[in-house]
């Protein structure tokens, strides 16, 4: 949003939640800085600054406030939705790219000088690369002090600082604290969830309609890799350095995240992943008024506010299910997807090709107490070990008969495996949509439907339409809507920039 101060200090003063993370306000009489709906007595005007990251408000001197939490409020939707060099970015950087690759990693990948870069993120964000990375690493570190008991040295570089000295440094100047402090605190806000655990909150901006996700998950679920359980999501993950499994239950004004990690390393990408996910940073009041505004919408938006885009922890595994799932119903998609893992694995506890994840190290980790063991984290004893989806190097490993499709589609997916490994195609989160739909659309097999689901689910574009998808089209003719794909183009006008949140609503109408 613009950073017009009057419209900042109206939506402080009214302490309004929808706008946690669109910008930070910081107090000069203070010397911290809050989110907008901070409960604490509103500043006068002249004590108040407004900042585009909490990076800026740190950069500026001032540190967090302890009441309301400004580094763990939902991320801004403009940077989620966002297809811009800075908007990848910072989706990037979310991602862990900085602390994995540092800032000539970020800007290799995405096409820049690092000087470029830097001077891009300072002017729309306040802070560069470097400090953006900051900011998320002190926030990482204070989850893993808060819900662990990790040493500190171990902490620190978890959290991806290079120096147990920069940590102290940096938790110092953000927090004003010392992380001993930290943790001495802890007790007031919670204890340490159990070993291997780490145990957070992911806030979102109300309305979420938390069922209208779990079952869309639940009815694609894919046993060894997924499942639905008595409200809760639970999934395993592949990451960077690991291997991780994560159990989501949506609650009232935050969707509760048990996660246990290989490599506490991965904890950033692991919640960028989860909230990418279920499109935690989103804002439903903006889409919903849109919708809102079509009398033929308007009783579904009434009935269920704060509709989602189901996303993806991993853009590869949504392509091979959008593949697999061209001109066929979910489950026999899901039959053959089934079919297909198990074809590529001995057993669940193989993980192959690509991950960075040896057999004897998913054992020696079950031995520690992770994931798949029972107890606490979701359950995950009864479910069994869940891991992430097949890499593309697994996928060329399956032989013929393992994919149980006709040839072009079985070749349609080995192309794109291949494009994967090569590199000529990327489902980074920082990826250019507009360039990666083009190199789908160049692969045998794949057409304007897949390219365009995967821009929705995979990238994230808010404002596609499948007005040729049989769903979309049935749900149209439910509301009386246009329901041939050119009429349904020029209708669907009046829906944007959220035309992937309509085609959300048009499923479920159908």
């Amino acid at each position: 949003m613009e950073m017009d101060f009057e419209r900042c200090y109206r939506a402080v003063d009214s302490r309004d939640q929808r706008f946690d993370g669109w910008f930070y306000t910081g107090v000069t009489s203070t010397g911290i800085y809050c989110r907008p709906s901070c409960p604490a007595t509103t500043p006068k005007r002249q004590n108040v600054r407004f900042f585009p990251s909490a990076a800026a408000a740190q950069g500026a001197g001032l540190r967090a406030c302890r009441r309301c939490r400004p580094d763990a409020t939902p991320g801004s939707p403009q940077w989620d939705v966002r297809a811009d060099v800075v908007g990848r970015a910072i989706r990037l950087i979310a991602d862990g790219v900085v602390d994995r690759d540092g800032v000539p990693g970020l800007a290799s990948r995405l096409g820049y000088t690092e000087r470029h870069l830097h001077r891009m993120l300072s002017a729309e964000m306040g802070a560069g690369p470097l400090a953006l990375a900051r900011a998320q690493r002190a926030q990482t570190a204070r989850i893993l002090i808060e819900t662990t008991d990790l040493g500190m040295a171990e902490i620190a570089f978890a959290a991806g600082f290079g120096s147990v000295r920069q940590f102290n440094d940096t938790l110092r100047e953000v927090y004003a604290s010392a992380p001993s402090d930290l943790r001495t605190a802890r007790g007031r806000q919670q204890a340490p969830a159990g070993a291997g655990t780490i145990a957070l909150r992911l806030a979102y901006r109300p309305p979420l309609h938390a069922q209208a996700l779990l079952d869309f998950l639940a009815a694609r679920a894919l046993p060894g890799v997924e499942e639905v359980r008595d409200g809760t999501y639970h999934r395993g993950l592949l990451l960077p350095h690991g291997i991780g499994q994560v159990a989501l239950t949506p609650a009232d004004g935050y969707v509760a995240a048990t996660l246990r990690l290989a490599d506490l390393r991965d904890l950033a990408p692991a919640v960028a992943r989860c909230r990418r996910l279920l499109d935690l940073d989103a804002d439903p009041a903006a889409v919903d008024a849109t919708l809102a505004a079509d009398p033929a919408l308007a009783p579904a938006v009434a009935a269920e506010p704060g509709i989602r885009i189901p996303r993806a922890v991993d853009g590869f595994e949504l392509a091979v299910r959008a593949i697999i799932g061209q001109q066929i119903s979910v489950t026999s998609a899901r039959t053959t997807l089934t079919r297909l893992l198990a074809s590529a694995r001995v057993d669940h506890e193989v993980i192959a090709n690509g991950t960075g994840v040896s057999r004897q190290q998913l054992h020696d980790h079950r031995s520690e107490g992770g994931p798949g063991e029972a107890g606490e984290g979701g359950g995950a004893g009864e479910l069994g070990w869940l891991r992430g989806f097949l890499s593309a190097e697994e996928v060329l490993g399956v032989p013929d008969s393992g994919f149980g499709m006709p040839v072009g589609r079985r070749e349609t997916l080995r192309g794109l495996a291949r494009a994967v490994v090569d590199g000529s195609v990327d489902f980074a989160a920082g990826v250019d949509r507009a360039e990666t739909v083009r190199r789908l659309l160049a692969l045998p097999g794949i057409g304007p439907w897949t390219a365009n689901y995967l821009a929705m689910r995979a990238f994230g574009d808010p404002d596609v339409l499948l007005s040729t998808d049989l769903a979309v089209r049935r749900g149209a003719a439910a509301l009386g809507l246009p329901a041939t794909p050119t009429t349904l183009d020029g209708y669907a006008d009046r829906w944007r920039p959220w035309r992937s949140y309509a085609t959300i609503r048009l499923w479920r109408a159908a």
